[in-house]
């Protein structure tokens, strides 16, 4: 399997997405530190992820994520909404007051 994840950083707030063939593995990177993009945001949480059968279907998924920001802003609203109710982040993650 092959996986589209979102990470929501406990210390900012803000979420960022990856592409993965193995979520325990990579969740595990994120929390240690190994991951350069996040290694100053943790802790993390894993609030959402997809998962492909193909390497290629799950690819792409990633490209129309990057490629159609609103794509993006849909599943950020999603998550954001069910997660703490009252929280909502701008296009660049960062959360933005009512």
């Amino acid at each position: 399997m092959y996986y589209l994840y979102v990470l929501k950083s406990q210390k900012d707030k803000k979420l960022y997405w990856g592409f993965t063939g193995d979520l325990k593995r990579r969740f595990n990177e994120h929390q240690e530190g190994l991951v350069t993009s996040t290694k100053h945001r943790r802790p993390l949480e894993l609030v959402y992820y997809e998962a492909y059968r193909s390497k290629s279907d799950a690819m792409q998924r990633e490209r129309n994520m990057k490629k159609h920001g609103n794509a993006w802003a849909q599943l950020k609203k999603r998550i954001m909404d069910s997660s703490h109710g009252s929280e909502r982040c701008g296009g660049d993650g960062v959360p933005i007051e009512e």
